[in-house]
């Protein structure tokens, strides 16, 4: 059973504070990872827990600064060189400076976030900009930007062996925002893994191929 119109137009928007909110979730986290883990596999992903954290504090800068410029592209990202270390590794705007260790690390997570979360705020809601997963506002890349947090909160919480469990409301809203046709009777948290080929819900297999959708919901 898919999600209803009527029962995602009553959940309320993702916002800005959802994202502040959710960093600072993580980076409480993360600082209770221990330091000798950092070189760990990160879930089922070929990232290392460094390389994962990285790819997040990336994605959260991408997303405020397709929202930048005064006519944002529809067609392709602000174009800020990708790099990439190894051919298993994320491909990045940016990377963290290894001498400043996980706690510089954290801060460029936190500043990525801040800079989305300012953004988020402060777009207009009729602007538009260029994602994969469809053209989208400020609350589609505030969604977005939280999908990103969480999912890849439990494979690095996998690769340390730390708790992740984030607040089940939250997981719906990010659910009826980006995947449409996901199950409404099944625990939030659970789902948005399975509905990122990340776990399986009773009755239905491992997904191995998976697509949010962050064009906006009228």
């Amino acid at each position: 059973m898919s999600p209803s119109t009527e029962t995602a137009s009553v959940l309320p928007p993702i916002t800005a504070d959802d994202v502040a909110h959710v960093v600072r979730l993580a980076v409480d986290a993360l600082r209770e990872a221990p330091a000798e883990g950092w070189g760990s596999k990160a879930g089922s992903l070929e990232w290392d827990c460094w390389e994962t954290v990285e790819h997040l504090a990336n994605d959260l800068f991408y997303y405020a600064v397709q929202l930048g410029p005064q006519s944002p592209p529809l067609d392709t990202h602000v174009p800020f060189a990708l790099n990439q270390k190894r051919p298993e590794a994320p491909t990045v705007f940016f990377y963290a400076e290894r001498a400043a260790g996980p706690a510089g690390l954290l801060q460029v997570l936190e500043a990525s976030g801040a800079l989305l979360v300012a953004m988020v705020r402060t777009t207009p809601p009729e602007v538009r900009a260029h994602h994969a997963a469809g053209v989208s506002g400020p609350e589609g890349f505030a969604a977005l930007g939280l999908q990103e947090m969480l999912v890849h909160m439990h494979d690095v919480a996998e690769g340390f062996g730390l708790e992740w469990t984030p607040p089940a409301a939250l997981c719906s809203r990010v659910l009826a925002r980006l995947f449409r046709e996901v199950p409404d009777d099944t625990d939030p948290w659970l789902t948005l893994l399975w509905a990122t080929g990340r776990g399986e819900l009773p009755g239905r297999p491992r997904l191995t191929t998976w697509r949010s959708d962050s064009t906006p919901r009228s």
